[in-house]
């Protein structure tokens, strides 16, 4: 199944990379996306420290290690000039393997397996597992291999959730990109309706159910700052 983005150039210039983490945004929420990712407002609660809290040794890339035949990497940059995207990786583990990719001051041969920490527990939509899915994407342009398969791991289980990284989900993230990066040229913040996901969102104070018929927040903020 060719994923090359057809009506879009074969590379996008730095300047209009796109934050790879901007898909689970996107997926959970188009307007949560846009307030972050446009309009550039955000909002620290509860679920957010945590969330950096639980990532600090996944983002310590002084951490990196070696157990056995398993090569430990953390905060590992990476990007696509085909999708147009750059971003981090909490881990990236490259296990020993006959067929997989040279690395770099390393002797043998090594195959890509990424790991996303996430706070709580699996979920229904694929949010996750589509951002899961843009790194492995950005790893085998990179090291021009193919990874079918990465793994969640979930802070409120202690497990990890083995995802593959099939047809579909490489179709979405694709989809979701082509989304992302139409309403960011056009600088356009979707209309959404308040949801039961709404009330653990750290921007629900400023993305509030009046602003749904506001052209923006931050027209919104603007005119209220004019009023006092």
């Amino acid at each position: 199944m060719d994923l090359s983005m057809a009506t879009g150039p074969a590379e996008y210039p730095e300047d209009e990379w796109l934050a790879l983490s901007g898909i689970q945004h996107f997926e959970f929420c188009k307007r949560q996306w846009a307030l972050i990712h446009i309009e550039e407002q955000w909002r620290d609660n509860t679920r957010t420290y945590a969330g950096d809290f639980e990532h600090r040794r996944a983002h310590d890339y002084h951490a990196s290690e070696k157990r056995g035949d398993t090569l430990i990497l953390r905060d590992l940059r990476v990007f696509s000039r085909k999708l147009g995207v750059v971003g981090d990786c909490d881990i990236v583990e490259f296990h020993a393997a006959q067929d997989g990719v040279s690395l770099i001051g390393r002797r043998g041969r090594w195959q890509p397996y990424p790991v996303e920490y996430k706070h709580g527990s699996s979920k229904v939509n694929n949010a996750d597992r589509l951002q899961l899915c843009g790194e492995a994407m950005c790893l085998e342009e990179m090291l021009s291999c193919n990874i079918s398969q990465g793994a969640l791991f979930y802070q409120r289980t202690k497990r990890r959730e083995a995802v593959e990284l099939n047809d579909d989900l490489r179709a979405q993230v694709v989809h979701d990109l082509t989304q992302m990066r139409d309403l960011y040229r056009r600088g356009y913040t979707p209309k959404v309706k308040p949801k039961t996901g709404c009330r653990s969102c750290s921007l629900k104070d400023i993305c509030l159910p009046e602003l749904v018929h506001k052209s923006s927040a931050a027209d919104y903020i603007r005119k209220t700052l004019k009023e006092l």
